[in-house]
C-alpha cells in the first residue's frame, strides 16, 4: 500500500474571490468533492483572499451559496487566507534564515534592460550575491542550477523541468506580502493536503510550489507530524473550451454559475454536466444520479484533452432532469419564476391549482425554469400578451377571420370539457378544409397570445368558457369586420 493510499484523502477548492464563478471553477471543485466523497476522504474550502485590490466579499459569498446550490458543501472552510498573515511571517521567517532567499531592488526597466538580447526571457540572477538586506527589497527563492524538478501527474504522467528553466522567482513582495506560491504551500502543508486538483493552467506553477515545499520542509516547518514529510499528489484538470476551441473567457463567453442559475438550470443538471467535462462514465452514459457519479469517478480517467464547454448539450440535460421531476419538485423549482416579485402577472391572480393541473403539460415542453412563466402567463393574466410575430402570422392568413367566427360560435354551445372542444375544433377545421393543427393556430393565439404553449384544449377548459370567448371576441375585433358576402 502507498503512503497516499495508508493517509484519508484531503483536497481544497482554493478559489480567488476576483469575480463571477467561473464554471471552470465549479468543474475543479465537483472534481475534488467527488473525489473526497468516493474515497471517504474531506473536502475543504479555501479562499485565497490575499490580493486585497482585486478580491471583493461579495464573490466569496457567491462562492458559498454556488456550492450550496450545487449541493457540495465543504466538511472544512472556508478558510481564508487573508486571516493567516503570521502563518505566512513564520515561513518567509524560516526560509530566509536558511539561506534560501535573497532580496532584490530590480526594477523591471531595469532587467528588461540587461536582459533585452538573453535568449530566454527571465530573471537573470543579478542579487543572488549582491546581499541586499531583507528589507531593501522583493525576495526570491534560489533556484538549484542543476537538476530536474518533476511532477507527477495523475492525469497527465511525469512532467519533467529543468531547473536551468526556472528563474528564482519572487516569493514575497517587496511590500513584504507573501504571494500566492507561498501562500498556498503552507496552507497545503499546514492542512495536510494530500491530493492537488486544480486546472491545467497551474501546471506550469507546480515545480516552483514544489521547490518551496521541499525547503520549507528542510527547515523543519509545518505541524508536527507527519503529514509535513509527503508531498500531495497532483491532477490538472483539462481546459475547458468553447465551440473555436478556444479558452473559455470572462469576457467572450457564458461562464458564470451565477447566470445560469438566474437563467433557470436545476443544481442537478449542471453538476451532472460538469462532471462530463473531461470524465466519462464506464458504461457511457450521461445522465447520472450523484451516487452513481461518486461510485464511478476516479482520477485516473480524467482525459487530458481540452473539454468542449456546450450550452446546447447542457440546456438538453437540463430538460431531461426537468422532465424526471415529480410534479411537486417540479412545482418547488418553478416557485422563484411563478412568484412575486418575478411573476409577469399579480400575485391575486395566481392559483397554484391551476398551475400544478398545467405543471406536467409544462415540464414537456421547457428546457429552462425561466420559460415555465411564458408558458401559462395566459391563464393568470386578464389579458394574455399577444407575441406580435405569432399574431402577425395569423392576421396574415385570409382563413383567421371565418375560423375565429366558428369557434366563436360552437364555443358558446358546446360542453366545456377537454374532449368536446378538441372534437368542436376539428369539425370547424375540417369545415374550412383544413387539418386540426392549422385550425386552432389561430384560436390558440387568440387565447394564449402566441403560437406554441401547453396543449390547447386543456388550456381552454381551465380558463373556462367566459374568458375564452371574450379572448376570441377581441382577436377578432382586431381584424375588422367580416367582408361582405
Amino acid at each position: 500500500m502507498s503512503d497516499f493510499e495508508e493517509r484519508r484523502p484531503r483536497v481544497r477548492f482554493a478559489p480567488s474571490p476576483t469575480g463571477y464563478f467561473h464554471v471552470g471553477s465549479a468543474r475543479t471543485a465537483l472534481y475534488n468533492w467527488l473525489f473526497a466523497r468516493g474515497t471517504g476522504g474531506t473536502f475543504i474550502l479555501r479562499i485565497e483572499d490575499t490580493d486585497i485590490e482585486r478580491n471583493r466579499e461579495e464573490w466569496t459569498t457567491g462562492i458559498v451559496a454556488a456550492l450550496e446550490w450545487l449541493d457540495m458543501v465543504p466538511d472544512e472552510g472556508p478558510y481564508h487566507q487573508s486571516e493567516r498573515s503570521e502563518r505566512y511571517a513564520e515561513a518567509i521567517d524560516a526560509l530566509w534564515d536558511a539561506g534560501v532567499l535573497y532580496a532584490c531592488d530590480c526594477t523591471r526597466g531595469e532587467l528588461e534592460a540587461r536582459t533585452k538580447d538573453d535568449p530566454t526571457p527571465g530573471y537573470d540572477g543579478f542579487c543572488r550575491e549582491r546581499e541586499l538586506g531583507r528589507a531593501e527589497g522583493a525576495l526570491r527563492l534560489r533556484v538549484p542550477d542543476e537538476g530536474t524538478t518533476t511532477v507527477t501527474d495523475i492525469v497527465r504522467g511525469e512532467v519533467a523541468f529543468p531547473n536551468v528553466s526556472i528563474e528564482d522567482f519572487v516569493v514575497v513582495k517587496s511590500t513584504g506580502a507573501p504571494l500566492f506560491v507561498l501562500a498556498n504551500i503552507v496552507d497545503d502543508i499546514d492542512m495536510g493536503i494530500t491530493h492537488v486538483i486544480r486546472g491545467e493552467d497551474l501546471l506550469p506553477s507546480t515545480p516552483k510550489g514544489l521547490l518551496l515545499w521541499d525547503e520549507l520542509v528542510r527547515t523543519g516547518f509545518g505541524p508536527d507530524d507527519s503529514r509535513v514529510a509527503l508531498m500531495p499528489a497532483f491532477a490538472h484538470l483539462p481546459m475547458l473550451v468553447n465551440e473555436r476551441r478556444q479558452k473559455l473567457s470572462k469576457r467572450r463567453d457564458p461562464v458564470a454559475v451565477e447566470s445560469y442559475r438566474e437563467e433557470g438550470y436545476v443544481p442537478g443538471a449542471m453538476r451532472n454536466y460538469l462532471a462530463l467535462l473531461g470524465w466519462s462514465h464506464p458504461e457511457g452514459r450521461e445522465i447520472l444520479s450523484v451516487e452513481e457519479m461518486v461510485d464511478a469517478f476516479r482520477l485516473e480517467a480524467v482525459n487530458h484533452a481540452p473539454a468542449f464547454f456546450d450550452v446546447d448539450k447542457l440546456r438538453w440535460m437540463n430538460g431531461e432532469y426537468l422532465r424526471a421531476m415529480t410534479l411537486d419538485e417540479f412545482v418547488t423549482a418553478s416557485r422563484p419564476w411563478i412568484s412575486a416579485p418575478h411573476a409577469p402577472w399579480p400575485a391575486e391572480r395566481f392559483d397554484e391549482g391551476v398551475f400544478r393541473h398545467v405543471g406536467p403539460l409544462v415540464q414537456d415542453r421547457v428546457t429552462l425554469l425561466r420559460e415555465v412563466p411564458g408558458m401559462v402567463d395566459f391563464l393568470f393574466l386578464e389579458e394574455p400578451e399577444v407575441d406580435v410575430q405569432s399574431w402577425a402570422a395569423v392576421a396574415a392568413d385570409e382563413a383567421t377571420p371565418a375560423i375565429l367566427d366558428a369557434a366563436f360560435a360552437a364555443y358558446r354551445e358546446c360542453a366545456w370539457e377537454e374532449g368536446v372542444l378538441h372534437a368542436v375544433t376539428r369539425e370547424l377545421g375540417e369545415s374550412a378544409g383544413r387539418k386540426l393543427n392549422r385550425a386552432q393556430a389561430p384560436i390558440r393565439v387568440a387565447v394564449t397570445g402566441r403560437r406554441v404553449g401547453p396543449p390547447l384544449f386543456e388550456s381552454m377548459a381551465l380558463l373556462g368558457r367566459e374568458v375564452v370567448l371574450e379572448r376570441i371576441a377581441a382577436a377578432r375585433g382586431r381584424l375588422g369586420p367580416p367582408h361582405a358576402s
